[in-house]
């Protein structure tokens, strides 16, 4: 009975102490969060992205291509609850993929759900904000910096533009992605840098 009892306070304390030890390894990128799912939308939205890419959230990650594709495919057919369950698929896996919260936005709006539609608002405008902070994408000395190739598209879909052709540079250590745009309303033709250190370690290095 003694040996019986000896082990439970073993395992209660191994279990406590592998707890604490998870407290105290929380990424930088896990509290953040938390602190956005808590409706704080005042947190530094550049960092949340930039330590999404170094997270082990990241590398954990399932593959959202499919569901991203569902997602849209339902808003375009009007279904907004079967596009707000994708987008929440999503989220769940990428929490900083604007797509899914301007869907999620636009979506809950249409079903009247107000405050959860402000709510993903406010995340995508604090996202986009903290791109167009970096620069403003008319050289590479003030090119936007981003952490993929999905927020490149939407930055040109805020401004507007079309995409045309695309190409890689190399400049001073640093890549950057060029792309050649087609404003949508003067079809002035746009040339827009993203500087693509980030995505490159990640995902190419």
């Amino acid at each position: 009975m003694v040996r019986k009892y000896s082990i439970f306070i073993c395992l209660a304390i191994i279990t406590a102490a592998g707890l604490c030890q998870e407290r105290k390894t929380q990424s930088e990128y896990a509290a953040l969060l938390a602190r956005v799912k808590n409706a704080n939308v005042t947190v530094d939205f550049k960092q949340l992205r930039f330590t999404y890419m170094e997270s082990p959230e990241r590398h954990r990650a399932k593959d959202t291509r499919g569901t991203e594709s569902d997602m849209l495919k339902a808003f375009g057919q009007k279904d907004y609850k079967k596009a707000i369950a994708n987008a929440d698929a999503v989220l769940e896996q990428q929490y900083v993929n604007m797509d899914a919260h301007f869907v999620e936005y636009l979506a809950r709006r249409e079903l009247h759900e107000e405050e959860k539609s402000k709510f993903h608002e406010a995340i995508f405008r604090g996202l986009i904000k903290s791109i167009f902070d970096s620069g403003d994408g008319k050289s590479t000395n003030t090119a936007y910096v981003v952490v993929s190739t999905e927020e490149e598209y939407m930055v040109l879909k805020v401004l507007g533009l079309r995409l045309g052709n695309q190409r890689l540079n190399q400049e001073g250590g640093h890549r950057y992605d060029v792309l050649q745009a087609t404003d949508r309303e003067s079809n002035a033709t746009v040339t827009v840098y993203f500087n693509v250190d980030i995505p490159f370690k990640h995902y190419l290095d």
